[in-house]
């Protein structure tokens, strides 16, 4: 039997979708680390479902100016995908990249948001990969779009999009290691609620 809204999940469904962001997360390691040239793991990532204004506790302060990836799901799946980069992120990704010590969110060149755009899809499609891989499902990925923003409306997105599907966000959060240096990473991952009983009919979780 099927769920009916993401709070309906079980213990057994989130340790799946724990070892799918394991997975993803390692998947993105490993190509950062091409790209960087540098030495990047990611330490074991957590699955959290809770309420938008929970998930924006977590993630800061509602002010705090944000980078963010954001990308729609089709295929067999259905929903959004957004990659938070903090400025601690963004900044260790354009020093190495650019050689950059700092970067102002509100004053980025070009290159600056191509670089950012390009390491957030990768995140982003390393997820997919591994969801695709475990799961057996097919997903394709819009054109990814860059956005600085204060936290708060970089949130109202998946909230103004996704709230008639539920009340709840689905987060995996973790930390990647860059060189030794450990920064947040957090990517929300929306799928509409039909989409999550063919995830967990995949994963074995539920009946098909």
């Amino acid at each position: 039997m099927g769920i009916q809204k993401y709070e309906e999940m079980n213990a057994l469904a989130i340790d799946m979708l724990r070892e799918l962001g394991s997975i993803g997360g390692g998947n993105a390691a490993t190509a950062l680390s091409s790209m960087l040239n540098a030495k990047v793991n990611m330490a074991l990532p957590e699955v959290k479902i809770m309420g938008f204004n929970q998930a924006m506790h977590l993630l800061g302060h509602p002010e705090e100016l944000v980078a963010a990836i954001f990308v729609e799901m089709s295929g067999e799946m259905h929903g959004v995908m957004l990659f938070i980069l903090t400025k601690e992120f963004s900044d260790a990704i354009l020093e190495k990249m650019l050689g950059k010590s700092s970067a102002d969110f509100l004053a980025l060149e070009e290159i600056d948001t191509s670089v950012l755009t390009e390491i957030g899809n990768i995140v982003i499609s390393s997820y997919v990969t591994a969801m695709s891989s475990l799961c057996n499902v097919e997903v394709e990925l819009s054109v990814p779009q860059f956005t600085v923003n204060m936290l708060g409306g970089i949130m109202s997105v998946p909230i103004a999009m996704m709230g008639q599907h539920s009340d709840r966000i689905m987060m995996i959060t973790g930390k990647f290691k860059i060189d030794g240096r450990a920064l947040d990473s957090n990517m929300l991952l929306l799928p509409d609620v039909e989409s999550l009983n063919v995830l967990m009919k995949k994963l074995g979780v539920i009946d098909g």
